[in-house]
């Protein structure tokens, strides 16, 4: 009876150590002869298929027909200080824009500098000269005397979402890098302090401080748009802080317009239409009592940039554009912000018609109605960024300031400079026997003049920094007629 009670016992036992021991052991076996099959499967798939290794020799290409053409950047100069001037350097990229040897980069790389080098991929280092810079758009042009150049091969296809981009540069000194990304938007504004014409390309590439002015090219190796500015992970900021996976570039219609009036003229000239806008939910209270500003903030339905001011006589006015109508867009592109109606007026030649298409509010009936506006534009004139500034110089006695070319200078008799012309000096003016006309404003505060337009932002900037307190003041370096030069203390406050 024992045995018989045993027996079962000890079947269940040797079914329980198969179940414990050797059962995992088969499972293990098994998994191990699957894994074993699929990895070699999967080895023999990619033996005979080239997916990734075209890929791979796709991106390889890319960077052996874009590097070439990009060019590391080191500047130094002078700046003032409280303790007086000292020494300051900065590192970015810039890339070759023709056979020449000009040179395109961000204005902050190289603005204040006196000594700039360029290195080519080569390894080869040179010297640059500054050609012109744009402060409201953040390029500039450098021109270099060097062999055997390589220009990049540029396209003025505006990317959409979700292609392929790379960016070049040298990010924190790792010079000639590459990475890789995609367009997350277009159309961008930042709300960036120093530009003022924003519409930029919003990329994931990784773009760190020294990638500033390096090219971002298309999966054909095209330079698209230039490498400007990132976001750093402290909140919303932007700037040249650490990558924080928001990078924008300034697209490429922006370059080509702002790049061929500096190297043809040392200047850019951008359209006025003479229209003020602000976004329409930024609207308050005392501007509402107008009833056709109430309308629209009651009527219009959407997100939308509202013309707040026309000025006389100027080319919104004289088209028909008014005070109250929203603009939905500028030659078929939409126009919400402030910012990217300014860019697509600025960034047209002065006597270029764009077309807008306002929302126009009709109070007395509660609605609106769509209506297409053709406006011929003017020059922007370059005081508009100075203010009181600028009236505050004509009674010191600068009665009539342009941008020194050969053509003024030598219309004046006077060596050419790059700078600003005092081409006329009030009679009985502070200045009137002091400085002749023809004499050169060459540099403002230590920092190089270009242009007129350089030179009254940069003033506004020295007076948007005082904050309106005080006596504020200038140091003009001014060339003359006779080859000498002085230093004149000008009040502009």
């Amino acid at each position: 009876m024992r045995i018989q009670t045993l027996v079962p016992a000890a079947i269940v036992a040797v079914a329980a150590l198969l179940v414990l021991f050797v059962t995992p052991r088969l499972v293990r076996e098994s998994t191990k002869a699957r894994i074993d099959a699929e990895m070699m499967a999967a080895k023999t798939r990619l033996s005979k298929t080239t997916v990734l290794e075209e890929l791979n020799q796709a991106t390889r290409d890319l960077a052996s027909a874009v590097e070439p053409s990009v060019v590391s950047l080191h500047a130094s100069g002078l700046q003032a200080s409280r303790s007086g001037p000292r020494t300051f350097t900065t590192a970015g990229s810039g890339w070759i824009y023709d056979p020449d040897g000009h040179v395109v980069t961000n204005a902050h790389v190289v603005d204040g500098a006196n000594r700039i080098e360029a290195q080519l991929s080569s390894g080869e280092i040179v010297e640059a000269d500054l050609i012109g810079l744009d402060l409201k758009t953040d390029i500039a042009v450098l021109r270099i005397e060097a062999d055997d150049l390589t220009p990049a091969q540029r396209s003025l296809d505006m990317p959409t979402q979700g292609e392929m981009v790379f960016a070049f540069g040298s990010p924190f000194e790792f010079r000639f890098s590459m990475s890789a990304g995609i367009v997350s938007g277009v159309g961008r504004s930042a709300g960036l302090s120093d530009v003022d014409y924003e519409n930029f390309i919003q990329v994931d590439a990784a773009i760190n401080p020294g990638n500033s002015g390096g090219p971002l090219a298309d999966v054909y190796g095209r330079v698209i748009g230039m490498n400007t500015a990132i976001a750093t992970g402290r909140g919303s900021s932007l700037g040249q802080g650490q990558f924080g996976g928001i990078g924008l570039a300034i697209p490429m219609d922006i370059i080509e317009f702002v790049v061929a009036q500096l190297i043809e003229k040392g200047e850019v000239e951008k359209g006025f239409s003479g229209i003020s806008v602000q976004p329409l939910a930024s609207l308050i209270p005392p501007q509402l009592r107008d009833a056709a500003f109430r309308c629209a903030v009651e009527h219009y339905g959407a997100d939308g940039a509202i013309i707040t001011r026309v000025t006389p006589d100027s080319p919104a006015s004289r088209a028909g554009l008014q005070s109250g109508d929203v603009i939905v867009s500028i030659d078929d592109i939409r126009a919400t912000e402030p910012e990217r109606v300014y860019s697509l007026i600025g960034m047209r030649a002065p006597g270029q018609a764009i077309r807008f298409e306002v929302w126009r509010p009709v109070p007395a009936e509660g609605r609106g109605e769509t209506v297409t506006v053709s406006v011929l534009l003017a020059k922007r004139d370059p005081r508009l960024d100075a203010g009181e500034i600028a009236d505050t110089l004509r009674r010191f006695g600068f009665e009539r300031l342009v941008t020194a070319n050969e053509a003024a200078c030598g219309a004046r008799g006077a060596p050419f400079k790059r700078g600003v012309l005092v081409d006329a000096v009030a009679q009985g003016s502070q200045l009137d026997g002091v400085i002749p006309a023809g004499a050169v404003i060459v540099a403002m505060g230590g920092h190089a003049i270009g242009s007129l337009e350089e030179f009254y932002v940069r003033l506004g900037r020295l007076y948007e920094l005082s904050h309106g307190r005080g006596r504020l003041v200038t140091v003009l370096s001014i060339a003359f007629p006779d080859g000498t030069q002085g230093d004149f203390e000008v009040p502009l406050r």
